[in-house]
């Protein structure tokens, strides 16, 4: 069988590090599943508004690794734990599927292709997008299945501090405060480091110290 995108997605996330590690933990970040135009014929999409939420089948294509192998060290357990590649949501698959759930704000048709406007993604920009398919409630939501190892996010309520020096609006502080309080460094962590990230076209420096986030620069 052979599939091919029918869309790529576009959004702030530049580089891999600092993307939600799950789906649908954020609402302040956009993203816009942009349509091959092949695939852009308004009766393609009739009804979709009805829905809230979508499933996005993607593919991990910036993996750096392209083969695929039986076991993985989850960052949620730290890295220093293996557990079989099928118990875990790693890009190390053998067919390099991810799949996402995300929230419909808005569905706009323009000249380059119908566009689907959704919040909580956890993809890169410009990653590919095989499928969409609406998200069903009754079917698709277990709230009593067992979460094995992927217990949810930290509950470390972080504050998020800006240095004098930051220049950014608004909007940008609220989507980046949202997303530095998931925690994205790995989980071997280090407290004294201070990270960097891509978001947009910046390059976002912070640090952690106790429950407060620094954002140092953003340039």
């Amino acid at each position: 069988m052979e599939i091919r995108p029918i869309a790529h997605i576009h959004n702030k996330y530049t580089d891999l590090f600092g993307i939600p590690r799950q789906s649908g933990l954020t609402e302040k970040d956009m993203s816009r599943v942009v349509f091959e135009k092949e695939y852009s014929d308004p009766n393609a999409f009739r009804e979709i508004e009805g829905y809230s939420h979508l499933w996005l089948i993607w593919q991990f294509d910036r993996s750096d690794k392209k083969e695929w192998t039986p076991t993985v060290r989850p960052p949620k357990l730290g890295g220093n734990k293996r557990v079989g590649v099928f118990a875990s949501r790693s890009p190390y698959r053998p067919n390099s599927l991810g799949l996402s759930s995300v929230k419909l704000i808005s569905v706009e048709y323009s000249d380059s292709g119908a566009v689907l406007c959704v919040s909580g993604a956890d993809l890169a920009d410009g990653t590919p997008i095989f499928d969409v398919k609406p998200y069903i409630p009754y079917s698709d939501s277990h709230p009593d299945a067992n979460p094995g190892f992927s217990v949810g996010p930290d509950k470390t309520d972080y504050s998020v501090v800006f240095s004098e020096n930051v220049k950014a609006d608004a909007q940008t502080k609220a989507e980046l405060s949202e997303i530095l309080k998931l925690d994205p460094r790995p989980g071997y962590r280090n407290d004294g480091c201070v990270y960097k990230m891509s978001y947009r076209d910046k390059t976002v420096s912070f640090s952690f110290s106790e429950n407060v986030i620094n954002v140092l620069s953003i340039c």
